[in-house]
């Protein structure tokens, strides 16, 4: 079965840099375009970044466009999410999910993992 499991989640201060990864298996990983979703604190789930299939499109949040960056690795399926000057508004419970298909501007599945803590401290 599909299963992806994230981890690299933390406490840091206002401006420290955080890696997010996601293991992925049970299905055929570059067959899908991936997505991180985060959840602040009493909040629905926001979209974060989207990479395709091929890994050579990728696609961010305007607010953390330039502070984040998106990769895969399809020999290993794994999903990260470099985060760097972090900032509190970040703080959130962040998931990777995968894309209904390999294209970028794809709709996204609900994450189906407990997702991982990030909060920064300001």
């Amino acid at each position: 079965q599909v299963q992806l499991v994230e981890s690299g989640g933390g406490l840091v201060q206002s401006g420290g840099s955080l890696r997010l990864s996601c293991a992925a298996s049970g299905f055929t990983f570059n067959r899908h375009a991936m997505t991180w979703v985060r959840r602040p604190p009493g909040q629905g789930f926001e979209w974060v970044a989207e990479i395709n299939g091929e890994g050579d499109t990728t696609r961010y949040r305007p607010s953390v466009k330039g502070r984040f960056s998106i990769s895969r690795d399809n020999v290993a399926n794994t999903l990260s999410l470099q985060m760097n000057d972090l900032k509190p508004e970040d703080t959130a419970v962040y998931f990777c999910t995968r894309n209904y298909d390999a294209n970028s501007y794809t709709a996204w599945e609900d994450p189906r993992g407990p997702g991982t803590q990030v909060t920064v401290s300001s």
